[in-house]
């Protein structure tokens, strides 16, 4: 079975042999790719004609100066789309609307969606990356297999799937980008059924004949021999006459068509320039408006959120007014007369919560993340009822209430940022803590948003509460916040209160920092029983 040859195999033997054959299918492989092309340019069947035309001209000329590697859809591609635009520079201004007129008038699209595609299909493709636009081009453009694309692109058919889907979704998001909504499937679909027009019978006839009466001149340097009837249009006349010129080294085409060009150039610069400046103005405009609708959006949240917290503010305000008239009240008695009771019994408040302080900075292992929000009231509140402050078992009750205080001002932080987040968002709640930050009235820590996770929209639970101190209780905690209540559930477990007695003794007065230090401690089951209990609930949460 004779093994279908490359692009550049037919290339090649074109080249070497000056093979009419590998020529002929070389257009035949790639003519509705170039017409198609061409037609999206210039919007008339004779134009895209002569543009093919053109094109497989050039091919011709440069077919000894490319490189092996080329990969000839692209290349044919880019040809085509750049000779069509000179071909339209050719004409004159009035000639061309009334050809465009002509022609839209008696082209009639299979696809309403194609219609909003054609004339941003091309300027999407050459925005997209080489590789990309190869893709595509092999892909929709001439049909061929996932295998073949990947063949030619040198990668397997995996990997050209892939290629193929990534380049249709960035030209998905082109055409987004221009005002025009198309699906991915559904742009793939229409790719498919209307990117590659087919040309018309008998046009790859009339470009081999004329690419061989070229090529000749081109090879052989000498005088064309008409002896075959070819019609031609006004184009491949010029063309073939171009080739001619170039054989026995004339410039007179060139010379009079560069004068057109210029002319022609001249005024369609003007015209872009033109253009390209509205069209930047515009964009520059539509984005002030958008920065500025962003900007009163936000400014309409905030005005929401605050309004509702004004209230919420001003009892907070007059709360913090009463706690620092009692704690000017009671520093005020620690510094005056000690003969007097209750200005002794000031002072001996006020010692106790800087022993209570003083005691903390020893065991930091009593200290919890949420201590950062304790108030002044919520120092003296933990040793209101202790009339002294001396042993182990005064100091634990003082720390549970301090620890129990510090989570209560942290909850009373989350609700307020909880009800602010639902107002700025039409009642909608938050699903984690990177959407409530902005609405905390006050920096918080990671340290402490670590020991906390939201179990569901709007509702924050502390992750594990548990605690030894150093009497021997053991406490196990958990936290539930939600917009509207604060809960916790708290056990007790003393089984174990001689095996800690019995750890501290043994390590001189050193406090539990994990429960797994009592295993060596333990003596009954019920004790090995409580033991593992502790453990399994003071494991984080998996």
């Amino acid at each position: 079975m004779k093994t279908r040859m490359n692009d550049m195999d037919l290339l090649r033997e074109y080249v070497q042999k000056g093979s009419e054959q590998a020529f002929a299918a070389l257009v035949d492989r790639h003519l509705n790719l170039v017409y198609a092309t061409s037609l999206r340019q210039v919007r008339s069947p004779q134009l895209a004609e002569e543009a093919a035309q053109s094109v497989f001209l050039s091919l011709a000329r440069n077919a000894r100066s490319m490189k092996p590697d080329t990969i000839l859809t692209a290349w044919l591609y880019r040809v085509a789309r750049h000779a069509a635009i000179d071909l339209m520079r050719g004409e004159s201004r009035r000639q061309w609307r009334e050809q465009i007129a002509f022609e839209l008038a008696n082209m009639k699209s299979d696809s309403s969606e194609w219609a909003h595609i054609e004339p941003l299909l091309d300027e999407a493709l050459e925005a997209l990356e080489e590789t990309d636009r190869n893709a595509i081009l092999l892909r929709y453009f001439q049909n061929k297999s996932l295998r073949e694309v990947g063949e030619t692109l040198g990668t397997s058919e995996d990997a050209a799937r892939k290629r193929v889907s990534r380049a249709v979704e960035q030209l998905r998001l082109l055409f987004s980008r221009r005002g025009l909504a198309v699906g991915v499937t559904g742009l793939a679909a229409v790719l498919s059924a209307q990117a590659a027009h087919a040309a018309p019978a008998g046009l790859n006839a009339t470009i081999s004949a004329a690419v061989a009466l070229s090529g000749a001149a081109i090879h052989q340097a000498s005088t064309i021999a008409a002896t075959k009837a070819i019609t031609m249009t006004l184009i491949q006349k010029t063309l073939i006459a171009t080739a001619i010129a170039v054989a026995v080294g004339t410039g007179i085409y060139q010379a009079r068509l560069g004068i057109q060009l210029r002319q022609q150039a001249q005024a369609l610069q003007q015209q872009q320039e033109s253009l390209a400046g509205q069209n930047q103005r515009l964009q520059q405009e539509r984005d002030e408006a958008a920065k500025k609708l962003a900007s009163l959006q936000q400014q309409l949240g905030r005005l929401h959120s605050d309004t509702a917290a004004l209230a919420k503010l001003r009892g907070e305000v007059a709360k913090l007014r009463a706690e620092s008239r009692e704690l000017a009240q009671l520093k005020a008695a620690a510094a005056g007369n000690e003969n007097d009771p209750a200005e002794s019994a000031a002072k001996s408040w006020m010692d106790r919560v800087k022993k209570l302080k003083e005691r903390l900075a020893q065991t930091p292992s009593q200290t919890i993340p949420e201590f950062q929000f304790l108030t002044d009231q919520d120092w003296l509140d933990a040793v209101r009822k202790l009339k002294q402050l001396e042993t182990d078992s005064d100091f634990s009750q003082a720390f549970s209430a301090l620890r129990s205080a510090a989570k209560n001002e942290f909850a009373a932080t989350v609700q307020d940022a909880l009800g602010s987040y639902a107002q700025a968002n039409n009642g909608q709640l938050p699903s984690d803590f990177s959407q409530l930050k902005p609405y905390f009235s006050s920096s918080v820590d990671d340290s402490v948003l670590q020991g906390y996770e939201f179990t569901q929209p709007g509702t924050v639970t502390e992750k594990t509460g548990s605690l030894i101190d150093q009497d021997g209780n053991y406490y196990s905690s958990r936290f539930q916040i939600a917009q509207g209540s604060i809960s916790s559930s708290t056990t007790t477990e003393d089984a174990l209160h001689q095996a800690i007695q019995a750890f501290i003794a043994a390590n001189n007065g050193q406090a539990l920092t994990d429960p797994t230090q009592l295993l060596p401690y333990v003596q009954t089951p019920a004790e090995q029983a409580a033991l593992q209990k502790i453990i399994q609930q003071s494991s984080p949460a998996k």
